[in-house]
């Protein structure tokens, strides 16, 4: 019989999630199956094409797209770097302009960060202390020569959702002829990733966060877009990313979409009590505990919290040793190498000692109620010791 109190709590889905089994099935399926080179000739290449060419119509019909519409890259931040380096060569302007939110992945804001580096004018939005973009601050700082607005749709840290489809038509309406593209990674399992009804030119997503296997991702690109491709060699993809599709890994991101969209919306209800349930407990049993980003508009299993005067990391690792799997943010921000505090706590108007002191739980599928009891009993300890 085995022991509730020893069993590990994994709340950390926001980093990366366990693959389904149904997921693992498929893929071990195509893995002994369907082995060969997509861009062979013979047989068992036309078979991998196939194979390949299924599952981008089904994740396409998904998304509301034209199955040449998605490219295949080998994960989100893969998918950023295309979409934001694939645009600008193909802008006949003296100085391009770019404009994000303060509060993007690495994997967006490092990119333009080298774009300014090359002559790119990078306009970069502020938030509220909601954690949300404005919408006429977007359209305030769209200008004649600004050729792509990024705005993710879900934070990876604080969960906050933007509004996507108002942006979308702001955007429609400038001077400008600015693309929309959206960092979608974290919206998929929760949100409504129709593209139509987004309003957005490109948007990325990923298998690993919806139960899927790591290693691929997803770059829409609507019909009409050009963009040069960033890795070179025999032209896969119509020639956006070269090198062997990885066939078995996008089958189990075609069968990962699929589930996901099937049980959307009933696990979002499910995880919403929970995730408002271990908001209420923890503001009410934990002194200096702030919440971060808006209480409602964030995504179903995001819960972030500060706490006043101490370090995230050492909360983390508190709550490791008692079982319990959380992380600080972003795991593509490696706080503890480059000695900074979260850039989205920043933004949302924490200081120092808040910031520092942020960490966030993400509920999963396997998420239940008595784990966020336990949670929030263990977290409590944690935090009462470190006050000491």
């Amino acid at each position: 019989m085995s022991n509730k109190k020893n069993k590990r709590i994994y709340l950390d889905h926001s980093a990366a999630t366990p693959v389904d089994r149904r997921v693992l099935l498929a893929m071990q399926k195509t893995t002994k199956e369907v082995f060969g080179n997509p861009s062979s000739i013979h047989k068992e290449g036309v078979l991998a094409k196939r194979e390949v060419e299924s599952a981008r119509k089904e994740i396409a019909e998904i998304i509301g797209a034209q199955r040449d519409e998605l490219i295949f890259p080998s994960g989100g931040t893969e998918a950023n770097n295309l979409a934001i380096f694939g645009v600008i060569p193909h802008w006949d302007i003296g100085c391009p302009n770019v404009v994000v939110s303060s509060i993007e992945h690495p994997s967006v804001l490092e990119c333009v960060r080298e774009l300014e580096k090359h002559g790119v004018e990078v306009t970069f939005l502020p938030v509220g202390s909601d954690g949300i973009v404005s919408v006429k601050d977007v359209a305030e700082a769209i200008k004649e020569n600004t050729v792509l607005v990024s705005i993710m749709y879900a934070n990876n840290e604080i969960g906050t959702i933007q509004p996507i489809a108002e942006i979308a038509k702001v955007i429609r309406r400038s001077k400008s002829k600015s693309l929309f593209h959206t960092d979608a990674c974290q919206a998929t399992n929760y949100l409504d990733m129709n593209v139509l009804r987004l309003g957005v030119d490109l948007m990325t997503f990923n298998a690993s966060k919806i139960y899927g296997p790591k290693g691929v991702g997803a770059l829409y690109v609507k019909r009409g877009i050009k963009l040069s491709p960033i890795i070179f060699g025999g032209g896969q993809e119509k020639g956006m990313r070269s090198g062997t599709e990885n066939t078995a890994g996008i089958r189990g991101f075609a069968e990962a979409m699929k589930i996901a969209e099937k049980m959307k919306e009933k696990e979002s209800a499910r995880l919403m009590k929970l995730r408002d349930f271990f908001i209420k407990e923890v503001l009410k049993k934990i002194p200096n505990a702030v919440l971060n980003g808006d209480p409602t508009q964030r995504l179903p299993n995001n819960i972030n919290f500060s706490f006043l005067d101490l370090d995230g990391e050492e909360i983390v690792i508190g709550l490791d040793a008692r079982g319990i799997a959380v992380s600080t943010g972003s795991a593509c921000a490696n706080i503890s190498v480059d000695g900074k505090v979260s850039h989205v706590l920043l933004a949302i108007g924490n200081n120092q000692n808040f910031a520092r002191g942020g960490v966030r739980f993400t509920l999963g599928r396997e998420t239940t109620k008595e784990d966020i009891e336990r949670i929030i009993k263990e977290l409590s300890l944690v935090v009462k010791n470190l006050y000491k």
